[in-house]
């Protein structure tokens, strides 16, 4: 008993009160891009990067553009290899978790655009399911990373449920399809099924850079992404894996949710 009240008062409230005002502490969230002009003919993080998430801008050679560096959150994986190897100190990383977006171009990020586009509240869906929504996840080849924070949804840690949002065992219960993993060829079928079981009006919310883009394995001959293509995610959520305050952020604000 004593063992248990020490781990308890040294790990203190693990429920978080106010997760709009959250900010994880270690997080290694949103790339901050600086105004610094970058070497000449430097190619360091683009090199670096595992996931082809950074691109130079052809115009960088213009010495009047400093702002030559892109890169996609949808294919970033966060893992900052490209920050030590930068010798301008161009890029650098904050803990900020806000990092949805609704649209698949605004999760693309430079100095002269540091910020993610805000999401609007949708009226429709707000109406909808503002109050109730019930969401079926699938892995499609994931590696188990985004579907463990997946689940911490519903920890009490972030306790998703207080806002009407849960995690149904059936696609049949559910208002939404929650994508994770890069979806391979051996996922496609039960990943359709799965979407045709649930009832309309429903949605996607692509969760991870494996979902959005495909990740590190968006190059691979294993992978048939041609569900994106027909069904175009309400929300996407980045990171490898998303942290849980990313999506709750997002879905919160895409909901209109206090």
């Amino acid at each position: 008993m004593f063992q248990t009240i020490a781990v308890r008062k040294s790990q203190g409230t693990q429920f978080i009160a106010d997760l709009r005002a959250a900010q994880p502490a270690g997080f290694r969230g949103k790339p901050v891009i600086s105004d610094a002009a970058c070497a000449d003919g430097c190619q360091a993080c683009v090199q670096v990067c595992p996931s082809h998430a950074i691109t130079l801008d052809a115009a960088a050679a213009d010495p009047v553009r400093i702002d030559p560096v892109r890169i996609d959150l949808g294919r970033c994986v966060l893992c900052g290899d490209c920050a030590p190897v930068c010798p301008g100190a161009k890029i650098s990383f904050n803990n900020d978790v806000k990092l949805c977006a609704t649209s698949r171009e605004a999760l693309t990020i430079s100095s002269a655009h540091p910020d993610i586009d805000p999401i609007k509240v949708s009226a429709g869906l707000h109406k909808r399911f503002g109050r109730s929504l019930k969401l079926r996840s699938v892995s499609a080849g994931g590696c188990n990373g985004c579907e463990m924070e997946i689940n911490a949804w519903s920890n009490v840690n972030f306790d998703i449920g207080r806002y009407g949002i849960d995690i149904v065992a059936s696609p049949r219960h559910a208002d939404a399809l929650v994508l994770s993993g890069p979806i391979t060829r051996n996922m496609m079928a039960a990943l359709q099924i799965c979407w045709d079981a649930i009832p309309e009006p429903k949605l996607v919310i692509a969760v991870g850079a494996c979902a959005i883009s495909g990740g590190v394995f968006s190059e691979s001959e294993a992978l048939n992404r041609e569900f994106l293509d027909q069904f175009k995610p309400s929300l996407y959520v980045p990171g490898c894996p998303a942290h849980p305050l990313t999506f709750i952020s997002g879905i919160m604000d895409l909901l209109g949710i206090a």
